[in-house]
C-alpha cells in the first residue's frame, strides 16, 4: 500500500516502545502532517511521567483529532471511537514482548545516561528504567497486543500491519520514509 492511501488522519497503534512515535514523526515530515504524539498529552510536562487529569486528557485528545491532517501515535482505548471516527488511515504495530522490552532500556539508557533527545519524550521530562514500565511492557502489552489485532480486524479503513521490527524497517525503506539522527532503529 502506498502511503498516500492512508488519507491525511493517520492513527498509529502498538505496544509500548514499539517505535509508534518514531514512525508517526517520520510520516509527518514526509507528508507535511502535524505529529501527534499522545502520551505528551496523557503525562504533564516536566514531571517523571505524572498522568494528567483524565478530563485534560480527554480534552487535549479531542481537540487535537478535529485538525484536517495529523498522524498521531499512541493507544489509550478509552479515546480509540471517537479517533477512528476522524482517521482516514491505521498503522498497527505489533512488534514482540522482547524487542518492546528492549527498546525501552536502550532508548531509556540512550536518553538517561547519554542525553540522547527521542521522538515522543515528554517535555521536561528525565526517562529512568521503571520497574512497573517493564512490568507494563511483560505482562499487560500481551494482553493488549491480542486486543489491537482483534480491532485492528473489525476497522473498515485503509490499514498497514507491521508485524515485526524487520516489517518496519521494510515500511521505511518502501515510504521513502527518513529517520532523523538520534532516533532508535
Amino acid at each position: 500500500m502506498r502511503l498516500s492511501e492512508l488519507g491525511e488522519r493517520i492513527c498509529i497503534l502498538g505496544p509500548s516502545n514499539s517505535g509508534k512515535s518514531t514512525l508517526a514523526d517520520a510520516i509527518a515530515r514526509k507528508r507535511g502532517l502535524k505529529a501527534i504524539h499522545l502520551d505528551r498529552f496523557y503525562h504533564l510536562p516536566n514531571t517523571d511521567w505524572q498522568i494528567r487529569p483524565a478530563y485534560e486528557f480527554f480534552a487535549l485528545h479531542d481537540e487535537a483529532i478535529t485538525g484536517a491532517q495529523w498522524v498521531i501515535d499512541g493507544n489509550y482505548s478509552k479515546c480509540m471511537p471517537q479517533r477512528f471516527q476522524r482517521a482516514t488511515g491505521i498503522i498497527l504495530l505489533d512488534v514482540s514482548t522482547v524487542a518492546s522490552l528492549f527498546r525501552y532500556v536502550r532508548r531509556t539508557v540512550s536518553t538517561s545516561v547519554f542525553g540522547r533527545s527521542r521522538i515522543g519524550a515528554l517535555e521536561g521530562g528525565q526517562d529512568s528504567i521503571k520497574m512497573a514500565m517493564m512490568h507494563h511492557i511483560a505482562m499487560v502489552t500481551p494482553q493488549n497486543r491480542k486486543h489491537y489485532a482483534d480491532l485492528y480486524q473489525r476497522l473498515h479503513l485503509p490499514k498497514v500491519y507491521l508485524p515485526s521490527i524487520r516489517a518496519i524497517k521494510a515500511c521505511y525503506r518502501h515510504w521513502d520514509l527518513e529517520r532523523t539522527s538520534n532516533e532508535d532503529d
